[in-house]
């Protein structure tokens, strides 16, 4: 098998060479017609239609001369070779630019002469004429290629796009050249007056988002893809209803933030994500980003296998660093994260780190081996009910997990540590625990040389833990969908807009604060679950269960006395936290009961305790 394909690729060569051979020799016949065509016309009009005897020949001697002299410049220039697509504004830049050369060369060899062999508008016209014959036969060679690229009628899916800016007109391109597509469109839809009755590759525009029933009856469309660079949910949403009572599908093309390392393709058409419907303003591209401090360096993830952490081993790979460690608790997280980032797991590297944070020796000797100058800590444990009924688990994980970190990065370069919105003003006892790594980190930042911050924001879509994965969860097992409360709201963000931010705090973030994205409005849980349940294939209901304990009807971003500062950006806010001595969550008894566990956590997670004075050790023998 490996021969017979090395010999049909060369094959396929000879094939393409021969066919760019045929083609230039088409048009080099092609050419040189038009220009004697072209003075053997300008003669002839200027006599009348009445030729004097011998100008015939003089006018095909000197037509082809002047196309010799057009295929020498034209050479010269590699108009011939392929240097611009065939019918592209620079190849017909080029042809004209060569054929005023050529008829200009002409024109000035005749002026001398007082016995022209032909008269001396016959380079002006006869070239014009040839520029007309020469990009008349190049359109129609472009027209008929267009035509046998476009999808097959009978395996395609006929389809309409909504959105003829340049995102929706980069797509139907696309969709046009692609013979083995399987959507061909049959029409465009824009709300702009200006773009009725566009034509964009033959597709013509038929009405608004009024006329979608319309054309989708007059073109007989499956689909209606919503290409709109940038719109907002209503508008998605509105579009997404009108297509759905028509019978037809709805699918939408990313936003353009998704797409600016690629140009726009058909596979970039995909269905409708809840994140497209939330009616929230995403701010990712809105946040300036260089990853040039992670180029070469060598960084460690704590918590890699998770949904935040995963993504930032995803990004932290693309800033090309010196080495990537990834360390998790779990062998199946671990195998899955290393099987997206090189599609394969063998599961033998040394980037992969099997380690509990509870571990306090093993993560001490890990981070004094293997030196990381960087160090994003997304290890925790994050389900608030949970850790509610079991508080201990979050000291031991989230508590002295993270201060097990802090405690052996006395020479690392920066470390981030990764919060939550339920640390402000917290009254559970995850926002509990994690108020306390942001106090903790703060009082690394005063001890050690290097930057130490935390970064805060809320609720991640389709994360394991989210409300819309377990939403999608019970739409599946038809269930109903839970919902705590008729009015809860959450901030809700994307997992590359949490890491987008994430990489922000490394870039811009000062010693012992907590920086904090402006999420916009938050999200009523309701609405999302009606828009999830609109969308399921049957009826889903939703039912409300009441509020959990340690459940807020709506977070908070900002606890009480912060400030909301913005020096750097204004949709990060920076916000001072004040640092804990770490030999006061050494005394915390894991094992006690949870409510005397609770009040601990709530205790100290409230009142600012002042350093002590001198170096602290703070090892967690004493535990």
């Amino acid at each position: 098998m490996p021969q017979q394909a090395a010999s049909i690729e060369p094959t396929d060569q000879r094939s393409r060479r021969s066919l760019a051979r045929r083609r230039t020799a088409g048009f080099l016949a092609t050419d040189t017609t038009a220009w004697v065509g072209g003075f053997i016309a300008a003669v002839w009009t200027r006599y009348e239609f009445q030729l004097p005897p011998g100008q015939l020949s003089r006018a095909v001697v000197i037509g082809v001369g002047a196309a010799v002299m057009y295929v020498a410049v034209a050479a010269l220039r590699r108009l011939y070779s392929g240097r611009h697509p065939l019918g592209s504004l620079q190849e017909v830049q080029g042809v004209a630019g060569t054929t005023i050369t050529t008829a200009g060369i002409v024109l000035l060899g005749l002026l001398p002469s007082a016995d022209r062999p032909v008269p001396a508008s016959t380079p002006l016209v006869g070239g014009a004429l040839a520029l007309l014959f020469m990009l008349g036969a190049r359109f129609v060679y472009r027209h008929r290629r267009d035509l046998a690229m476009r999808p097959d009628v009978r395996s395609s899916t006929p389809v309409l796009l909504f959105g003829m800016g340049d995102a929706g007109q980069g797509l139907l391109r696309a969709m046009l050249g692609d013979p083995r597509g399987r959507y061909l469109p049959v029409g465009a839809l824009d709300d702009d007056p200006d773009k009725r009755d566009l034509r964009v590759g033959g597709v013509r525009v038929l009405g608004g988002r009024r006329d979608i029933a319309a054309a989708v009856r007059r073109t007989g469309a499956n689909s209606v893809i919503f290409s709109v660079a940038n719109a907002d949910a209503a508008l998605i949403r509105e579009i997404r209803e009108a297509t759905l009572q028509t019978g037809a599908s709805f699918k939408v093309l990313p936003p353009v933030r998704d797409l600016v390392d690629h140009r726009i393709t058909v596979t970039d058409v995909r269905d409708v994500q809840i994140s497209d419907l939330l009616g929230r303003r995403q701010v990712v591209g809105d946040l300036p980003l260089s990853t040039n401090s992670l180029t070469g360096r060598r960084i460690l993830v704590t918590g890699a296998g998770g949904s935040i952490g995963s993504e930032l081993c995803r990004q932290v790979m693309k800033a090309d660093p010196g080495e990537l460690m990834m360390l998790d608790r779990d062998e199946s997280a671990l195998h899955s994260l290393q099987m997206s980032l090189s599609g394969k797991a063998m599961l033998d590297g040394p980037e992969l780190i099997l380690a509990d944070l509870r571990d306090d020796e093993g993560i001490r000797r890990i981070i004094r081996e293997r030196r990381p100058e960087i160090i994003f800590h997304a290890a925790a444990l994050k389900h608030l009910t949970l850790l509610q009924r079991h508080p201990g688990e979050a000291v031991m994980t989230n508590v002295w997990g993270t201060l097990s970190v802090l405690d052996a990065c006395q020479d690392v370069a920066k470390f981030v540590n990764i919060s939550t919105d339920k640390a402000a003003d917290p009254i559970s006892v995850l926002g509990y625990s994690k108020r306390i790594t942001e106090r903790l980190t703060a009082h690394a930042a005063s001890r050690f040389p290097g930057t130490f911050l935390s970064v805060r924001f809320g609720n991640v879509l389709s994360s394991r833990g989210s409300v819309v994965t377990a939403f999608q969860r019970q739409i599946e097992a038809g269930k109903p969908l839970t919902v705590t409360h008729p009015e809860v709201t959450r901030y809700l963000m994307t997992v590359q807009e949490a890491v987008h931010l994430v990489l922000q705090a490394a870039e811009i973030g000062r010693d012992g604060e907590a920086l904090v994205l402006d999420m916009g409005e938050p999200v009523r849980i309701a609405d999302l679950a009606r828009q999830m349940a609109e969308q399921a294939a049957s009826s889903v209901p939703i039912v409300y269960t009441g509020l959990r304990p340690g459940e807020k009807l709506h977070e908070d971003l900002l606890g009480t006395g912060e400030f909301d500062a913005r020096p750097f950006h204004p949709l990060v806010s920076h916000v001072t936290v004040p640092a804990l001595d770490p030999m006061e969550v050494s005394g915390l008894d894991p094992y006690a009961e949870p409510t005397k566990v609770v009040e601990q956590l709530a205790l100290l997670s409230a009142q600012p305790i002042g350093a002590v004075d001198g170096p602290v050790d703070i090892r967690l023998s004493s535990r």
